[in-house]
C-alpha cells in the first residue's frame, strides 16, 4: 500500500508540474506601449487646442460654431472610393507639401512615399522640409497586399480639413516597396489609425492619432463616413468619398440612434461577431468559426472578408436564396465578373447579408445588414453595352474583416475613450432615395456562448501572478515527495538496488 501511494503522489506531482508549466506558457505576453520621445528641438508652442461638447454619454459632438473647432469643416475631406481607397490631404513639413494620404484603421503607422514611384504623381521630399528630423532607424511593414520600407523621421503636420493646428508627428519616409503603390490610386501615403500594439519596429512608436489626442487635447474619438457605395470602382473621377472627423461625431453624417459594440482587444479594431444571416437564413455555426483569428473593422480593406469556412457557407447559402442558380465559381472566388445588358441592375437578385454584433450590455447583440447593391459591386462598362459587377466578399486565411464593403452602408465611430465601435445609419448610403443598409436590435445573445472570440484568451495580472505561485509551489511539493521517495532506494548489505526500488525505477521509466 505505502508503495502504490508513493506512486500514485508521484504521478500526480508530475501531473500537476507539467499541467502548471503548460499553464505558464500559455500566458500572453504585455507589451508596454510607451511613447517615442519627440525632440525637444522642435516647438511645440503654436497648437491649439480644440473646444468640443458632450452628448451626455461620453461621445464628443460639434462645437458651436464660433468655438476652436467645428466639426462641419471635416465634412466631405475624404476623397476616393472602396475600390482604390480613402484618402485625405495632409500637409507635411516646412514649408509644407501637401500630400494625398490613405486612411487605414487596420494599421498604425503614418508613412509617405519619400522617393519616386512609377505609380505616383509626387512624393515627400525630406530634404526640402527645413523640420524635418531622421531618427536613424529603419521600418519595414507588410500588410495584407503590398509592402514598404524607409527610414523614421518627425516633421511637422496639419490636416487642411482637420482638426485646427499643427502637430508633430513620427512619419516613415517610405524609400523602396513592392505591391503598396498600384496604379490608378491618387495617394501618396497612408494613415494608420491603430493601436500602438500594431506599430512598426514596435509598439513604443507613438501613431498618429494618439499624437493629435495628446497635442491638441481632443478626445480620443474619430468617426468615418465613406460614400462610395454603388459607383463603379473603375470611374475616373474622385468624387467627395466620405468624413474623416477627428474628435467625436457629426451628427449630419448619420441617421437615427448609434449602436455600440466592445472593443475587444486594443491592437486592431477588434470585435466580436456573434452570427451572420444571409436574407432570413441563419448560417447556423459556431460563433467562434466567426471571430476564427479574430474580426476587425478595417477600411483600409476593400472587401468583406471571412473565414473559409463561414465564406462557403455565405456562398452556398446565397445559391440557395437567389433566383440565379448558376453562377460561374469564377465570380464567387473573385477571378471573374458577372454583367447583365446596360440598365439592367442585378441585385434583385440576391439577399441582404447581416452580421450581428455583442451590444455593449454583453447579453444582448444588434444587427447591421447590407444589401446587395454594397456587395454586388459596379465595376466597369463593356463596349458601352454591359454593365459588369464583381462579388464584394472574400474568404480569408487570417480573420474575419468588416472592410469597405459594409464600413459604406454605416458611420462608424471608433471611441476608443470608452473602448467601443459605434454604428449608425450613413447618411450617403443611399441609392435612388433607397436605403442600403440597416440597424435592428436590441436582440437577447443568449443562444451564443458568452465569449465568442477566437485566440488564446488575454489574462488579467492577477492570473499570471497566481499561475506563477502554483509553479513555485509544485517546484516544492516535488522537492518535498523526491525527499519522501529517495529513502526508498535503500541499497542492501551486498550493495545492489533492491528489488522494491527496481519497480518504482521501471515504472517511473
Amino acid at each position: 500500500m505505502a508503495r502504490t501511494a508513493s506512486l500514485s503522489i508521484w504521478a500526480f506531482a508530475l501531473s500537476l508540474y507539467f499541467g502548471v508549466t503548460m499553464c505558464h506558457f500559455s500566458i500572453p505576453l504585455r507589451i508596454y506601449t510607451g511613447k517615442y520621445n519627440i525632440s525637444s528641438a522642435l516647438d511645440l508652442a503654436p497648437l491649439r487646442q480644440v473646444a468640443l461638447t458632450s452628448d451626455g454619454n461620453g461621445l464628443s459632438l460639434a462645437s458651436d460654431p464660433t468655438g476652436t473647432v467645428n466639426f462641419l469643416d471635416m465634412v466631405n475631406n475624404l476623397q476616393g472610393d472602396s475600390g482604390r481607397g480613402y484618402y485625405i490631404e495632409m500637409s507635411i513639413g516646412t514649408p509644407a507639401q501637401k500630400l494625398n494620404i490613405l486612411v487605414d484603421t487596420g494599421s498604425s503607422n503614418f508613412a509617405v512615399a519619400a522617393a519616386a514611384h512609377p505609380f505616383i504623381t509626387h512624393y515627400f521630399n525630406t530634404a526640402l522640409s527645413s523640420t524635418y528630423q531622421s531618427t536613424g532607424r529603419n521600418v519595414a511593414v507588410r500588410y495584407t497586399q503590398g509592402n514598404w520600407e524607409g527610414e523614421l523621421g518627425l516633421d511637422r503636420v496639419s490636416i487642411p480639413k482637420g482638426p485646427n493646428g499643427t502637430i508633430i508627428v513620427n512619419i516613415a519616409a517610405i524609400l523602396s516597396s513592392e505591391g503598396f503603390f498600384l496604379p490608378g490610386v491618387n495617394w501618396q501615403g497612408i494613415l494608420g489609425l491603430a493601436y500602438p500594439m500594431l506599430a512598426r519596429p514596435d509598439s513604443s512608436l507613438e501613431p498618429f492619432f494618439n499624437s493629435v489626442v495628446q497635442q491638441l487635447g481632443i478626445p480620443d474619438i474619430f468617426s468615418l463616413q465613406m460614400c462610395g457605395a454603388g459607383l463603379s470602382a473603375s470611374s475616373t473621377a474622385d468624387p467627395a468619398g466620405g468624413s474623416l472627423v477627428m474628435g467625436g461625431a457629426e451628427p449630419t453624417l448619420y441617421r437615427g440612434s448609434v449602436w455600440y459594440t466592445p472593443i475587444v482587444e486594443e491592437w486592431y479594431y477588434q470585435v466580436e461577431v456573434l452570427k451572420l444571416e444571409v436574407g432570413d437564413q441563419n448560417l447556423d455555426l459556431d460563433c467562434r468559426e466567426y471571430n476564427m483569428d479574430k474580426a476587425i473593422v478595417d477600411s483600409g480593406t476593400t472587401l468583406l472578408r471571412l473565414p473559409v469556412n463561414v465564406f462557403n457557407a455565405v456562398v452556398e447559402a446565397i445559391t440557395r436564396s437567389s433566383l440565379i442558380q448558376d453562377f460561374s465559381s469564377g465570380f464567387w472566388d473573385g477571378t471573374k465578373l458577372a454583367c447583365w445588358m446596360k440598365g439592367e441592375t442585378p441585385w434583385r437578385f440576391f439577399p441582404k447579408l447581416s452580421i450581428y454584433l455583442r451590444a455593449t450590455n454583453s447579453s444582448q447583440s444588434f444587427r447591421i445588414t447590407i444589401l446587395p447593391q454594397l456587395y454586388i459591386q459596379p465595376i466597369t462598362d463593356v463596349d458601352g453595352t454591359l454593365d459588369c459587377f464583381r462579388f464584394g466578399v472574400s474568404s480569408s486565411a487570417n480573420g474575419l474583416v468588416i472592410g469597405a464593403t459594409v464600413m459604406e452602408g454605416f458611420y462608424v465611430v471608433f471611441d476608443r475613450a470608452q473602448r467601443r465601435l459605434g454604428f449608425a445609419l450613413s447618411s450617403c448610403a443611399v441609392n435612388g432615395g433607397a436605403a442600403l443598409s440597416e440597424i435592428a436590435g436590441p436582440f437577447s445573445a443568449a443562444d451564443v456562448a458568452a465569449n465568442c472570440s477566437g485566440g488564446a484568451p488575454k489574462e488579467p495580472l492577477l492570473w499570471v501572478i497566481s499561475y506563477a505561485l502554483m509553479a513555485v509551489c509544485a517546484l516544492i511539493l516535488i522537492i518535498l515527495l523526491l525527499l519522501l521517495v529517495l529513502p526508498c532506494r535503500r541499497r542492501d548489505s551486498s550493495g545492489e538496488i533492491t528489488d522494491e526500488s527496481s519497480l518504482v525505477r521501471h515504472r517511473i521509466k
